[in-house]
C-alpha cells in the first residue's frame, strides 16, 4: 500500500499531521507493507529566498491578516502541536522560500533518507528557528544525513531535482490538492488536513481491506480444486 503526502516544510499543520499519521501508522498491523512518499508543495512560491521580517509580519503584511488574528492562530496551532509532543516557537521562525529545501528532500530520497530529511526540516524550522533557505544550514543537514559533499555542492550550483519538485506541484494540482497536508492512499483515498490519528487509522484499515481482495478457501470438490463452499444457511433455508 502506497501513501503519498503533499506537504510544505513551512506549513505548521503539516508537522502536526505528520505526527498524527505516524501515530496511526505505528499501530497499523500491516505497517511493514506500507510505503510512504513525501511530495512537495509550496504555500507561497512567490516568497523571496529570505524575507526580512518575522512570521507574524509576513502573515500580516503579505496575507492581509490582522496581527491579533495571527497571534491567536499561533497560540491555537502551538497548543495543538504541544498535544503531539512538538514545541513550536513562532517568534523564532525564520521566514524563507522552501523550494531548495524540497530539492534537498528529493536528494535525500535517493539515499533512502527522505523521511529523516522531512523530519529535520520541520523540526528545525518550527522548533529551533533554523533558516530552511540557507545554503549553509541545508548543507549541514545533508551532511548529517550522510550525503556526500559533492552531491550537496551540485544541488546548489545546478537546478537538479527542480523539475521533480515542480512535477510534485503539478501532480498535486491534478489530484485537486489545494491545501496541505494532503494524504493520498493508493491513488484512491484522499485525506485533507491534520486529521486525528483515529481518522488516519480508519482510512488505513479501509484502504488495506480494499487492496486485499477476499480469497475463498475450503474443501476440495470433485475436481480436486478448492470450492470455498460448504454447508451453510441462507435466506431460503439451510443446505442439507
Amino acid at each position: 500500500m502506497k501513501i503519498e503526502i503533499w506537504s510544505d516544510v513551512a506549513c505548521p499543520w503539516c508537522y502536526i499531521g505528520k505526527r498524527r499519521f505516524e501515530t496511526a501508522l505505528a499501530a497499523f498491523p500491516h505497517r511493514e507493507s506500507v510505503e510512504v512518499q513525501w511530495r512537495s508543495y509550496q504555500l507561497d512560491p512567490s516568497l523571496p529566498e529570505h524575507y526580512d521580517g518575522t512570521e507574524l509580519d509576513y502573515l500580516s503584511t503579505r496575507k492581509g491578516m490582522a496581527p491579533a488574528q495571527v497571534a491567536g492562530m499561533f497560540a491555537h496551532v502551538a497548543e495543538q502541536a504541544k498535544g503531539e509532543g512538538l514545541n513550536y516557537r513562532f517568534d523564532d521562525v525564520v521566514v524563507a522560500n522552501s523550494f531548495t529545501a524540497h530539492r534537498l528532500i528529493h536528494l535525500a530520497a535517493a539515499h533512502g533518507q527522505q523521511d529523516a530529511a522531512k523530519e529535520r526540516l520541520l523540526s528545525d524550522h518550527f522548533e529551533h528557528g533554523r533558516d530552511i533557505g540557507s545554503r549553509e544550514y541545508l548543507t549541514s543537514l545533508g551532511t548529517d544525513l550522510g550525503i556526500a559533499a559533492a552531491e550537496l555542492e551540485e544541488l546548489f550550483t545546478t537546478d537538479k531535482y527542480a523539475d521533480d519538485v515542480r512535477m510534485d506541484f503539478e501532480e498535486g494540482r491534478a489530484l485537486g490538492v489545494s491545501g496541505v497536508p494532503f494524504f493520498v492512499i493508493d491513488r484512491k483515498f484522499g485525506l485533507s488536513g491534520a486529521q486525528p490519528a483515529e481518522t488516519f487509522a480508519a482510512a488505513l484499515e479501509q484502504a488495506w481491506q480494499e487492496s486485499q481482495p477476499l480469497v475463498m478457501v475450503g474443501t476440495a470438490g470433485s475436481t480436486g480444486a478448492a470450492t470455498g463452499t460448504g454447508e451453510a444457511c441462507g435466506p431460503d433455508g439451510c443446505a442439507s
